[in-house]
């Protein structure tokens, strides 16, 4: 903990960057839960929340691509302004949608909203080294992953507890005016001698200028050479397969399953983010162990009658992927060139969000026909399949450690308790 409180008390970039990301991931999570909530209170159906979250994942989906190239093209503060600015804008935007009776107005900004996302998202992972020294690397890595999972508590209880009391526009309007403060805190981030944030790289051709499809399968021909990141990216993957159900499944627990409204929903979410050293080869055993633990946990809390020990089991499934989801970073941090980050942080969140899409539309469907405790069951069984995949190209020789091309390894080494 002392090592956290030092990085946000002698890094002014970090403690901007960290003071941006509190507040506008709360804001997100107080969105989430009051547009799930007033969709769930005008229809009473789980696939209309699939809707939602279908709007969300394709423009996410498609939107990963361009942004990776963006990323590695321009300045990426700059990039990551404009992304809060457009997404304030959007979120004020729902408040349109909270009188009306139909939901397609929610669908669009949605949309929306999500379509700017992978601008900031994969610009923040991409400019980490470059605001953090390389004794403070680690530590940066460890508690940007520990806040987003912590936000995700504080967000969902508190979003709860508003659209509780306080209705649907705080809501909403809270989230647009956490965008704006995220903006501001990026806008002074700055570095020695006046150098912006734009990736060292080539210079690009005129053809390459106006053909940015042939940058992103630059992109993805060097994630393919690195069999370990291409490893991760298919972690992603894996979890997405039982992941995207469980984004719908959070909301119809606590409003269908549970009764207990929008409260429900944001103590469930709330509880999916709580709890959250290695040598190589144990950090590769560590994310089998993790996805056997997620798996296992979410096929527990499905079939809960209990709402208490419901939350217990979420809350040590999503700690596990909380976990992996540290350690995984720090492998990438290591390992991937500053000029390809933009496009490898994008790719991995368009081929989540893309696998989701297709979890997401199935939970929806099936929500129509089965009861929600059989669709989690089935979500956290695939999602443990990742321990399987994974577990066998380790011992399969296939994941050997590739050269450092990112920053050092003493810079992002993950031995010990990472809040000590």
């Amino acid at each position: 903990m002392n090592a956290f409180v030092s990085l946000l008390r002698d890094n002014r970039n970090y403690r901007n960057t960290w003071i941006g990301q509190v507040v506008s991931e709360i804001g997100d999570h107080f969105n989430n839960i009051a547009v799930f909530s007033l969709v769930l209170a005008r229809t009473g159906s789980g696939m209309v929340v699939a809707g939602v979250m279908l709007s969300r994942a394709i423009p996410a989906m498609f939107a990963g691509p361009l942004a990776g190239v963006v990323l590695d093209r321009l300045d990426r503060k700059r990039v990551m302004i404009a992304s809060d600015l457009i997404r304030a804008v959007v979120a004020a935007g729902f408040m349109l949608a909270v009188d009306r009776p139909d939901t397609w107005l929610v669908y669009v900004l949605s949309g929306l909203l999500m379509l700017a996302s992978p601008f900031f998202s994969a610009g923040r992972a991409a400019i980490l080294p470059t605001i953090a020294t390389k004794e403070e690397l680690h530590t940066a890595n460890s508690l940007t992953q520990t806040t987003q999972w912590t936000t995700l508590t504080l967000g969902a209880f508190l979003g709860g507890v508003s659209v509780n009391q306080f209705g649907y526009n705080l809501a909403f309007g809270g989230n647009a005016l956490s965008f704006l403060v995220s903006a501001l805190c990026i806008s002074r981030l700055s570095l020695p001698g006046g150098r912006g944030f734009r990736a060292e790289r080539r210079v690009l051709t005129e053809a390459e200028v106006v053909r940015p499809w042939h940058e992103y399968r630059e992109g993805l021909r060097y994630m393919r050479s690195h069999a370990l990141i291409f490893g991760i990216a298919l972690i992603a993957v894996g979890w997405a397969t039982g992941g995207g159900a469980a984004q719908i499944l959070f909301s119809i627990f606590g409003e269908l399953v549970f009764h207990r409204g929008p409260s429900g929903i944001g103590t469930i979410w709330g509880c999916a983010g709580v709890g959250h050293g290695l040598s190589f080869a144990n950090y590769k055993r560590a994310v089998v162990v993790c996805y056997i633990c997620h798996g296992g946990s979410y096929i527990v809390f499905s079939q809960m009658r209990n709402f208490g020990w419901a939350l217990v089991f979420i809350a040590l499934s999503r700690a596990a992927v909380g976990v992996s989801s540290v350690l995984n970073m720090g492998q990438l941090l290591r390992h991937v060139d500053d000029s390809f980050r933009g496009r490898v942080f994008s790719t991995i969140e368009s081929m989540t969000w893309s696998v989701m899409m297709i979890s997401m539309m199935l939970a929806g469907i099936a929500s129509q026909r089965y009861d929600p405790r059989l669709i989690g069951a089935v979500a956290g069984a695939l999602s443990s399949t990742t321990a399987i995949f994974w577990g066998w190209a380790n011992w399969a020789g296939r994941l050997p450690e590739p050269a450092c091309e990112g920053v050092e390894p003493q810079e992002v080494e993950i031995h010990g308790d990472p809040m000590g």
